[in-house]
């Protein structure tokens, strides 16, 4: 008896064993990347029943302070679906925002608030992080650049350690707005135009601390390049993508993020990947896009390699480096997991 005992808990261990083995084993399947910056591919990571929570497209991504992922779609069933890591659906909220866009998580005073543009509506919200909304910016009139409040169409905000936050009206009149904390407008810059401090499609602005001074990193989508701003406003570097109609800047530690929504122009459906560029702002892994090649220290015209996005819209780097690519107009897919290997 006492032998039979032994090997039944002893089948009993080794079983559990395997279990949880299974459980925890990291992804399988094809690795995407360059250098040491490879990803495997999950795409059922943030999968729901369509029924209940439903995407249209998967604008943007951030993870907060407790580790959780937060989505922002425009569809107004749940504009918010918030996940934990392993893609299980912790909450959701938001029926009131039909073009949501843009989302920024901010940190002020030891708590965290979301900022949320809003394409239909011509706003900018700032929210607590279960929805309540605490401010709300307008169409600038008081500029007297705009003519009616709906030419005004904020794509994405960038909020300072002081409180004082940007809005870069990338479908409108391709301007930066600086505000204060309290939404006061301060300046503003860029706007469309022929001269390289000029803005086309900028769709993205992030605040990059990497080299000590901040600085604003601002799309230029239609010109396959991101532009380095000082504070006030003041053109300081282009930083040239060929090939890439990037979206907004993300920056992890030293590295910046983005996604390609499409290349080599807007034109191209279907043709996206994401792109990551090293503290040298030189490319050193497309995801699902060629190898980074320069030529004499110029970046090579950069494309679609593998057909794994369609059109991505952004990227969200979590606490353990992995990655979350939403994508727009991509068959209400829900946002693909990059586990990096």
């Amino acid at each position: 008896m006492q032998r039979r005992t032994f090997i039944k808990n002893t089948t009993i261990i080794s079983a559990s064993f395997f279990i949880a083995k299974d459980l925890y084993a990291k992804p399988t399947g094809p690795v995407y990347g360059h250098n040491d910056m490879r990803y495997r591919l999950d795409v059922k990571w943030g999968q729901l029943n369509p029924l209940q929570h439903p995407v249209k497209d998967c604008h943007e991504m951030v993870q907060d302070g407790k580790g959780r992922i937060i989505l922002l779609t425009n569809e107004t069933k749940n504009n918010i679906l918030i996940y934990n890591k392993s893609g299980k659906l912790m909450d959701s909220w938001g029926h009131e925002f039909p073009g949501a866009h843009g989302l920024t998580l901010a940190k002020e005073n030891g708590k965290e608030y979301l900022f949320i543009t809003d394409t239909d509506r011509h706003q900018v919200y700032k929210t607590t992080m279960d929805g309540k909304i605490l401010m709300t910016i307008d169409c600038p009139m008081e500029t007297g650049l705009y003519k009616k409040k709906e030419e005004f169409v904020p794509t994405e905000t960038a909020v300072a350690d002081n409180g004082d936050f940007f809005v870069a009206d990338g479908y409108g009149l391709q301007y930066v707005f600086h505000y204060n904390a309290n939404g006061k407008l301060l300046s503003y810059f860029g706007g469309k135009g022929p001269e390289t401090k000029h803005l086309d499609n900028a769709h993205g602005v992030c605040i990059d601390h990497r080299n000590g001074a901040p600085t604003l990193l601002v799309t230029d989508r239609t010109r396959n390049c991101f532009k380095r701003f000082d504070m006030q406003g003041n053109l300081k570097e282009i930083i040239q993508l060929p090939g890439a109609c990037v979206c907004r800047p993300v920056i992890k530690n030293d590295y910046l993020y983005a996604a390609v929504l499409r290349s080599p122009d807007l034109n191209q459906d279907g043709s996206g990947f994401t792109t990551i560029l090293n503290k040298d702002n030189k490319v050193v892994s497309n995801i699902g896009g060629s190898a980074p090649v320069y030529k004499e220290g110029i970046l090579q015209p950069m494309s679609q390699a593998e057909k794994i996005l369609r059109n991505p819209h952004d990227v969200c780097v979590d606490n353990d480096d992995n990655l979350y690519v939403a994508q727009w107009a991509s068959g209400k897919v829900y946002p693909y997991k990059f586990t990096r290997v």
